[in-house]
């Protein structure tokens, strides 16, 4: 784990910290490289049931270093080829964030921006403070957009509507960005970090295999035909049907407790 990420797992869950405060945590080579080992990982590892994603001081991931771009730093190789397999394989963090199968939460706070604001959207919820600000930047520093801003965006948003922040590049806030759908929830600064939490140890303390399945049942929503999605669900449910979770969930609804999950 590189010193430009930290991470820490609680009872269920695990928060990994952006950790380049005096850059308002801009992406760095050792960030993108720890995420990349520390999210499969993470994925694997049955203590763990909601992965949280935030930044250190007073911003969430002002996405690319812009200073390493202006001294021709961010790019890795030489040919055309080999600078964008370099960055397909670092954008591997959005495919990850995404289809890993447990439940991510970005906790938003100060500027998401850029590749930043790509990495947020990836996650399946977005908890901001009212402090939060949002933007795709690319415009700004003329690049087109990386990390799989523009597919999640057009899936949050609407099509025309992400168009419109690509192009202009304009910078939402905190409430802007609710009422358009791109964030879950805003909270007063102060009490981000113990609502994110506390949602996240909610569903960290559910049914893990089930939310596993939900997980996979809203991704292929996203794309494939009615027909087949109702096969999906059909087979996820009745998979689930079979887990240890689900008999303890209908033994207290019956018994009128509340259930205790065990994952299995």
């Amino acid at each position: 784990m590189s010193e430009d990420l930290l991470e820490a797992i609680k009872d269920g869950v695990a928060v990994l910290t952006l950790n380049r405060p005096d850059r308002l945590n801009a992406l760095s080579r050792p960030m993108l490289d720890a995420l990349l080992e520390g999210l499969p990982r993470l994925a694997a590892d049955g203590d763990v049931g909601v992965v949280v994603v935030t930044g250190a001081g007073r911003g969430f991931c002002a996405g690319g270093d812009v200073k390493a771009m202006a001294e021709g730093r961010e790019a890795e190789g030489t040919t055309l080829e080999e600078k964008a397999q370099a960055l397909r394989a670092r954008m591997e963090v959005s495919r990850w964030l995404h289809e890993m199968p447990k439940p991510t939460i970005a906790m938003v706070r100060g500027a998401a921006a850029g590749a930043g604001l790509s990495i947020a959207l990836a996650c399946d919820l977005r908890i901001a403070s009212d402090s939060a600000r949002f933007g795709t930047a690319f415009a700004r520093v003329g690049y087109s957009g990386d990390f799989g801003g523009s597919w999640f965006l057009t899936r949050l948003v609407g099509t025309a509507k992400a168009r419109e922040l690509y192009y202009t590049a304009e910078l939402l806030d905190a409430a802007q960005a609710l009422a358009l759908g791109m964030v879950n929830r805003v909270v007063p600064e102060a009490r981000l970090e113990d609502e994110t939490m506390a949602l996240a140890h909610k569903i960290a303390s559910g049914p893990r295999v089930a939310l596993r399945y939900m997980k996979r049942n809203m991704n292929a929503a996203e794309h494939g035909s009615l027909a087949d999605h109702l096969d999906l669900e059909a087979w996820h449910h009745t998979r689930t049907g079979l887990t240890e979770d689900h008999r303890e969930a209908a033994r207290a609804f019956v018994d009128k407790r509340e259930p205790v999950f065990k994952g299995r």
